[in-house]
This record gives C-alpha cells, sequence and structure tokens, in this order.
C-alpha cells in the first residue's frame, strides 16, 4: 500500500488518501471525480448525480458524464431529460423537432400533433323565433356538437359547434300570458270568495245554535214549575169508608 494511502476512511471511501480524497468505493457505491477549484477529489455516493450516468464494473462501480445536452442520461447515448433549449425525443436532445411531430414547451419533449375532434351532430331544435314556438311562421331551428379533443399548438383547429337553418312551420296563435294569468288569477279569488263563504256560513250556524241553547236554558230558569194534580182516588176514600 503507498504511504499516502489509508484503508480507515470515512463516508463511503474503500482507500484514500488525503490528496485525492476516496481512491476505491465500498461495494454497491458509485465512484465519481468532484472538481472542487482546479482540484479533482474522488467521492463515492450510492446514486449518481445529475450529468452523470452510472457504470458497473466487477473491480469498480464508476459515474460517467451524459452527453453536453443532456441534463440527466440512462446512458452516455440515451438521454433522459434535456437541458434548456433543447427537447428530448427518443433518448437524444435536439434544437429542432422531428417533422409531424411539435415542441412541447411545458414538458420540454417532442410530441405527436394533436387534431381537434368533434361529436356527432344533435338532432334539429324545435322551430322557434325570438324564444317562441308560436305566433310565427317563418323561424330557425338549430344543432350543436361538442369537442371531445381540443387540438395541440399545431394541430387543425376545431369547427364551428353550432349551426342553423331557417324553417317554415304552420302557423298558430300564442296563448297570451296576461290572460292567462288574470284567469288564474280570477279563479283564485272565487276560491278564496267560496271558502270565505262557507266559513261565515258555518260561523253563522254556530251562533245561531248556541243562541237558540241560551233561549231554552233561560226559558227553563224563568217558568215557573208546574204543581202536582190531586189524586182523586186517594181524596174520595175516606168518604166512602164512613158510609
Amino acid at each position: 500500500v503507498h504511504p499516502n494511502v489509508s484503508q480507515g476512511c470515512q463516508g463511503g471511501c474503500a482507500t484514500c488518501s488525503d490528496y485525492n480524497g476516496c481512491l476505491s468505493c465500498k461495494p454497491r457505491l458509485f465512484f465519481v471525480l468532484e472538481r472542487i477549484g482546479m482540484k479533482q477529489i474522488g467521492v463515492c455516493l450510492s446514486s449518481c448525480p445529475s450529468g452523470y450516468y452510472g457504470t458497473r464494473y466487477p473491480d469498480i462501480n464508476k459515474c460517467a458524464k451524459c452527453k453536453a445536452d443532456c441534463d440527466t442520461c440512462f446512458t452516455r447515448n440515451f438521454c433522459t431529460k434535456c437541458k434548456s433549449g433543447f427537447y428530448l425525443y427518443s433518448g437524444k436532445c435536439l434544437e429542432k423537432c422531428p417533422d409531424g411531430l411539435e415542441a412541447n414547451n411545458h414538458t420540454m419533449e417532442c410530441t405527436s400533433i394533436v387534431h381537434c375532434e368533434t361529436s356527432e351532430w344533435s338532432p334539429w331544435s324545435p322551430c322557434m323565433k325570438k324564444g317562441k314556438t308560436c305566433g310565427f311562421k317563418r323561424g330557425n331551428e338549430v344543432r350543436v356538437r361538442e369537442i371531445v379533443q381540443h387540438p395541440s399548438a399545431r394541430g387543425n383547429p376545431c369547427p364551428a359547434t353550432t349551426e342553423s337553418r331557417k324553417c317554415i312551420v304552420q302557423r298558430k296563435r300564442c296563448q297570451k300570458e296576461g290572460k292567462g294569468k288574470k284567469n288564474r288569477e280570477e279563479n283564485r279569488k272565487k276560491s278564496n270568495k267560496d271558502e270565505s263563504k262557507e266559513t261565515r256560513q258555518e260561523s253563522k250556524g254556530r251562533a245561531a245554535r248556541r243562541q237558540n241553547r241560551e233561549q231554552r236554558e233561560n226559558n227553563n230558569k224563568t217558568q215557573p214549575k208546574k204543581r202536582k194534580a190531586p189524586n182523586k182516588e186517594q181524596d174520595l176514600a175516606p168518604a166512602d169508608t164512613a158510609h
């Protein structure tokens, strides 16, 4: 062992030196060189930092740098995230997306162009004019459809979702709303009047019955009691006995 090499290292190092840091790592850790000013020192990490990818060998696990345009990568030739100004497509970082694809500035990827899609037209509505279905001969009917897929930035825009056309119907009179309302109001008043009349009649009947009952009670109180008629047979009985 070199005099400057120590085996009692910290931070996951298997061997190290005071000047160069880690020289080898413990099993399953990755060795990577970090630059500090003009100096590079070795460190041992459980996973490689951003801009590096890990490679495993029988004698050592190392972190290697990604390509200059990659922010993170799986291997040197397969990027998983690009640096600013580049778009990811099939593991590569491109300044411009291929034909048939568009740049997604949110995910910084090249994605397929999406065109607008709509549902089928609904049936035509009833023929109307100014919101009414009566009182006219010529009106308009409409139909609608819904957007089921909004387009991407370079996709075909959505068509109109509403259509209108003229229509002809047999003219029919509209029921006057004021007249109908007036009739309903009159019927309500009449019903209330009939109920009030029945209530008054019931009240009068109860008052009359009460008055008759009170009159009968007063008559019974003021009328003198009738004397009981004498029994003629009892009165004649002594005279018959005397004879």
